[in-house]
């Protein structure tokens, strides 16, 4: 016996709208964390002939070059005074020899010059360094 009246029948459609929300989160969280992954940039030097070194188990040796150029180690009692080329990669080489699992950090002012960073980078690769890291400051975003 059949039944009288209008068939049903079945529905058979994805409701989209689940997704679309999932996929503007991930958008929101995307676009906040983006900017803070990539405050730093991190430079590897060529292969050398050092020891390899493992994450940060102490503090870092800062190699800054000021807007004159010159070098500046955080290292010792003269931490104010500018260091000549031969002093810091004796010092720094000296540093790796007792603790190599140390990191290298280069701190250089936006007005210098990129190739008296670049020699710092070299006089840390020639201490023995076989990856040095660059400081950066975050930009400061204008309030809307």
């Amino acid at each position: 016996m059949r039944r009288s009246g209008p068939r049903r029948r079945l529905l058979s459609e994805i409701n989209v709208v689940p997704y679309i929300d999932v996929m503007l989160v991930l958008l929101v969280i995307f676009m906040v964390t983006a900017p803070l992954i990539t405050q730093g940039v991190k430079v590897d030097l060529p292969q050398a002939d050092a020891e390899v070194i493992s994450q940060e188990t102490s503090e870092p040796i800062i190699i800054t070059v000021d807007r004159r150029g010159d070098l500046y180690l955080d290292v010792g009692e003269a931490k104010n005074r500018p260091v000549d080329r031969e002093t810091l990669l004796i010092r720094v080489g000296a540093i790796l020899k007792h603790n190599p699992s140390v990191s290298i950090l280069i701190k250089g002012d936006a007005t210098v010059d990129y190739g008296r960073v670049v020699e710092a980078m070299v006089l840390a690769q020639a201490a023995g360094a076989p990856s040095v890291g660059l400081i950066t400051v975050p930009s400061e975003r204008p309030e809307p």
